[in-house]
């Protein structure tokens, strides 16, 4: 069975995504920063949890270092947060970090596992308020900023990796119901999760380097 990787998979998009996929059969890697989230992700079957804190340059290698040559059909970064306060230097920074600067990163440290499998696939969890183009609300300024870079960053991405033949695609997972999106938001986290695993099954060489909603619909830059 193929393996995918995603990032953040303890609560959640997450926790539904490595859900989702296992009860599909995958062979799921799932990172998670507390010993809790560990036990519980291990108790699953089909899973593997792995601690990773992606604003540690110290953790992403000894997370690549355990997973040692194994293949990696889907990487899949959702590990985000989301903090709007634009006056706030250090939440500013963190949000860059950890939505931008570490999923980038994890990018290219994790590129020989993907070129090896057979799906060869890359997709990040990025949010249409990134989109430049839709933005008519204003507000939120390092969420923006940090979605509008990562966004920018796979893009050149897509052209990068294209050599290995791996094909990239940039995910808008919809107005989720989570602790982020809040009570009031547009779907659930099942509803997200089904969607988003479409896109990826629908992502190859022929349309790599998309931004694309959960439900297919294009977005623009």
């Amino acid at each position: 069975m193929p393996t995918i990787l995603i990032t953040g998979g303890s609560r959640g998009i997450g926790a539904e995504l490595v859900q989702q996929y296992a009860a599909e059969g995958w062979d799921v890697i799932a990172t998670a920063r507390s010993d809790d989230d560990l036990k519980e992700l291990n108790a699953m079957d089909k899973v593997e949890a792995l601690e990773l804190d992606v604003a540690s340059d110290e953790s992403i290698d000894s997370f690549v270092s355990a997973l040692g040559d194994r293949p990696i059909d889907v990487f899949l970064n959702n590990a985000g947060v989301a903090s709007m306060d634009a006056t706030n230097r250090s939440e500013f920074l963190k949000t860059l970090e950890i939505n931008t600067v570490a999923p980038s990163i994890l990018a290219h440290k994790l590129k020989g596992h993907v070129a090896k499998s057979d799906q060869k696939k890359m997709a990040v969890v990025t949010s249409r308020m990134g989109s430049i183009g839709d933005n008519g609300g204003g507000g939120h300024i390092p969420y923006r900023a940090s979605k509008a870079a990562v966004n920018a960053a796979w893009k050149s991405l897509a052209i990068d990796l294209k050599d290995d033949g791996i094909s990239v695609v940039m995910l808008h997972p919809g107005w989720v119901k989570t602790a982020m999106g809040g009570s009031n938001a547009q779907i659930d986290t099942q509803t997200s999760a089904k969607g988003l695993r479409k896109q990826i099954d629908e992502t190859g060489m022929d349309n790599s380097g998309r931004f694309v909603a959960y439900d297919g619909a294009a977005i623009e830059w």
